[in-house]
């Protein structure tokens, strides 16, 4: 994929197999990963639940358009976790995004939405903006949009209630797309108040609240929102839901569901812009129904936290005892680290910290001793096989390369 030109060294390493927190690459060299395939490998590589679960539902059928009883299972348990009473499925979180978007502005019959600057939320156009002199201007890299963001989309920075008040208050914004706590530009968290404002602030105007929990479900079994107490109109989740197998969902509140049924017309359903023809595949709810039944489990999920604050104690030691002055961050099983003393209050502040030779020199320095982080912006994941020992061990390297790089 484009992307992968991006990775350090003269090439991206091939892997010949992954199992749990480690993999292979075709020279049979086995590396720790971090990465985990960018959050989809959360749960681990190929968890032996899922295996078993897709080998069997493959031998019974892959895609047929239609139902099955893991449909219920799964919608039944997406409510447990996440509070909210209607879902659908989707196949990657930029989908659901798109689903959720278009949701958003049927039932509120508004054109705008507004995101925080340097959100992720995958390949959503209406997301690759960002201010530049307090202007609304494309995302740097933003390839072939379809019309200046600026057009379909508002955007102030994370944590600014004053901004998001006033972004607000022309009364076209259908919703707001946002991350719990921005995880594509180092981890930001909300300040204190911040999200019962965002809350407040949308209900106010009439907008919709969308939060996109791909990454931010490293923070427990229910997320962000779960662990924060937080009540979205829509949720949002991709990439590990199904460990690795092309899975992801969008719930929703009974208001916006009643409301969306009421401007759809039954001869039209099929024609708007929502769903895909491989969406709520038997496949890829097998891989879900055994991904939340015995992989994300409560128990995981506690032991991953465990090893995430082992990991942020390591390099917060690293750090203090050489001088750097970077930091790093932790969001439930997530850590990252930057290179600045302060923590950044909003995406311009973190991006500000972005150092993209260092970053490539951090990365490659691992990476050749064994241990794979995430390219470009050194994030760190655990899955429920990461061990003290991985964590140890890309402590020692991170204080070689610390060390090395100051001498």
């Amino acid at each position: 994929m484009n992307w992968m030109s991006k990775w350090p060294g003269a090439f991206p390493v091939f892997v010949a197999e992954a199992r749990g927190a480690r993999f292979k690459d075709v020279d049979g060299r086995e590396y720790i990963d971090f990465c985990l395939g960018d959050t989809g490998a959360m749960t681990g590589h190929s968890p032996k639940a899922a295996v078993e679960a897709v080998l069997a539902q493959a031998g019974r059928g892959i895609t047929t358009m239609l139902p099955g009883e893991d449909a219920v299972w799964v919608g039944e348990e997406l409510q447990r976790r996440f509070g909210l009473p209607f879902w659908q499925f989707a196949l990657t979180a930029t989908d659901a995004n798109r689903f959720a978007i278009r949701l958003a502005r049927l039932a509120t019959r508004r054109p705008r939405i507004l995101v925080f600057n340097y959100c992720y939320h995958g390949t959503v156009d209406e997301a690759f903006i960002t201010l530049k002199d307090g202007a609304a201007v494309p995302r740097r890299g933003n390839l072939g949009p379809p019309v200046d963001p600026s057009v379909t989309t508002r955007v102030v920075e994370f944590n600014d209630v004053a901004a998001l008040e006033a972004a607000l208050a022309e009364g076209d914004v259908a919703c707001v797309l946002a991350e719990p706590a921005l995880t594509n530009v180092g981890i930001v968290h909300p300040e204190p108040g911040f999200h019962a404002a965002l809350r407040e602030l949308t209900r106010r105007a009439g907008t919709l609240l969308i939060l996109d929990e791909t990454h931010t479900i490293c923070a427990g079994p229910g997320g962000y929102t779960r662990a924060a107490g937080l009540d979205p109109d829509f949720f949002v989740l991709g990439k590990p839901i199904g460990s690795g197998i092309p899975s992801a969902v969008y719930g929703f509140t009974a208001d916006v569901a009643e409301s969306v049924a009421a401007r759809i017309r039954l001869e039209d359903c099929d024609v708007g812009g929502i769903g895909g023809t491989l969406a709520g595949n038997a496949l890829s709810l097998a891989a879900m129904r055994a991904t939340l039944e015995k992989v994300l489990t409560e128990a995981a999920f506690e032991r991953m936290i465990e090893t995430a604050q082992r990991f942020t104690a390591g390099v917060t030691r690293a750090i203090e005892d050489t001088g750097v002055p970077w930091h790093v961050t932790r969001l439930g099983c997530r850590a990252e680290y930057l290179f600045q003393a302060e923590r950044p209050k909003n995406g311009a502040q973190a991006a500000a910290a972005a150092d993209f030779e260092l970053e490539r020199y951090m990365h490659l320095y691992a990476l050749n001793r064994g241990v794979l982080l995430t390219p470009f912006h050194n994030m760190a994941l655990m899955c429920p096989d990461t061990t003290a020992d991985d964590v140890d061990r890309h402590s020692t390297v991170f204080r070689a390369a610390v060390r090395e790089l100051i001498n």
